[in-house]
């Protein structure tokens, strides 16, 4: 995947929401790479196929119950 849409590891990091290129590897790598779990699997997904203003109203939603997020939606 990361190879189809030529981004670093940095940037799938972003796109997956986690915490940097470091963490993304751990994810593809090594000898027991973790298992990306369903909702991680949906939000990035959802931040490749929605629309900037689809997401907007979805993370205005999670921010209407209390989340925090900030996020480049674009």
């Amino acid at each position: 995947m990361k190879q189809t849409l030529q981004l670093s590891s940095a940037q799938m990091a972003d796109l997956f929401g986690v915490q940097g290129g470091r963490q993304w590897r751990k994810y593809t790598g090594g000898e027991a790479p973790r298992e990306v779990s369903p909702h991680i699997l949906f939000f990035a997904m959802a931040r490749l196929e929605l629309d900037a203003k689809t997401l907007d109203r979805i993370l205005n939603r999670m921010r209407d119950v209390g989340a925090t997020i900030e996020l480049d939606s674009e």
